[in-house]
Parts: structure tokens; C-alpha cells; sequence
């Protein structure tokens, strides 16, 4: 199991090892933005992992990215010669503490979080459709509706849906990229 070293500012300066890794916290939505200018100004090892989903919105379809832990990045670098710089970053709002100590996270923790993210830190959720699965339509002329899978057609991204409108069942294709899956999948 691995577990965060919690240690107080004088232990850090006199026992860390030279690049430890260290959570701060950072301004919501603002996450990406700190972790560039501390790559950038800095020059450190800076993790910022990231999601990409798809939401319905009043526009259709939009992909969004966010953070995967919001208002959190992870740092390495030594405290000794960099703390009061990183802290004034942009972005930057001051370093995770519990009481007087500061969390050092693992070298292992974030070698397993970058083997998720990638090179690019960015983990997209795919919305994988199952028969059976409920769905939400959100293109076409029954936007809105909900319905269920019935078949896959991968060759084609496309599934069969059965609709249930004004007292009759439909059956109709649809592109993966046009249904939304709900929480529950219907029997």
C-alpha cells in the first residue's frame, strides 16, 4: 500500500531527498495553466492529470477536459532552494498540509498515475454501449428521448435503439456518437 510521508518544513529541508513530490493546491479550472508555468518558469517535473468526457449540452454533444483531481497538481522539486518561488506562482494557492506538515507523495503513486494518463495526461472516458443499456438520445429528431440498445453494428459505429413514443416501439440506428448512456440499463 502506498502512503504519504507527512513532514513539517524543517524535516523536508534537512531529510527530503533531493525532488520529492509534492501535492499543491492550485486555482479551480486553473490547474493546466499553474502546472505549464511552473514547467515553464521552473523548469520541474510537474503532473496534471487530466479527463476528457462528452456531456450533452443545449449546443448538442461537447467534449470537455478537466482535472482529474480538482484544484490539485503534483510537483517534484527541491523544497530547499524552490519552495518560496513555486508558491508564488501563477495559479498556485499554497501546498496541501495537514497542520504543519507538508504531504510528500510517492514515487511510486505518480509513476502509477502517469502509466493511466499517458504522455499527454489526459485519460478520455469512453462511453461504451452494451445491449440492453439505456441511452439518451442527443442528435436528431428524437433528441431528448430515451431509449435502448439492442444490437451493436461496430463495423458501422452504429447501434440499433428500440424507441418507445407516443404508445408505439421503434426500432432505429443510431451512431455511437449520438446517444448518451444513463446510469440504469433497462431488462
Amino acid at each position: 500500500m502506498l502512503t504519504t510521508m507527512l513532514l513539517t518544513a524543517s524535516e523536508i529541508s534537512s531529510d527530503q531527498p533531493i525532488g520529492s513530490w509534492f501535492c499543491l493546491k492550485a486555482q479551480p479550472k486553473r490547474e493546466h495553466i499553474a502546472a505549464a508555468c511552473l514547467r515553464r518558469i521552473f523548469e520541474v517535473d510537474v503532473l496534471c492529470p487530466r479527463v476528457r468526457f462528452r456531456k450533452s449540452t443545449a449546443r448538442g454533444l461537447v467534449w470537455f477536459v478537466e482535472s482529474m483531481f480538482p484544484g490539485y497538481l503534483f510537483v517534484r522539486f527541491d523544497y530547499a532552494t524552490l519552495h518560496r518561488q513555486i508558491i508564488l506562482s501563477p495559479g498556485v494557492n499554497g501546498f496541501v498540509r495537514f497542520g504543519e506538515r507538508l504531504a510528500l507523495l510517492p514515487d511510486e503513486l505518480i509513476e502509477e498515475i502517469r502509466s493511466r494518463t499517458g504522455p499527454d495526461e489526459v485519460v478520455e472516458i469512453a462511453q461504451g454501449l452494451q445491449p440492453g443499456q439505456g441511452v439518451r438520445i442527443a442528435k436528431g429528431p428524437f433528441e431528448g428521448l430515451e431509449a435502448f440498445v439492442t444490437r451493436l453494428i461496430t463495423a458501422r459505429n452504429r447501434v440499433e435503439i428500440l424507441i418507445e413514443c407516443m404508445g408505439r416501439t421503434l426500432r432505429a440506428e443510431a451512431g455511437f456518437g449520438d446517444l448518451l448512456p444513463l446510469t440504469h440499463a433497462r431488462a
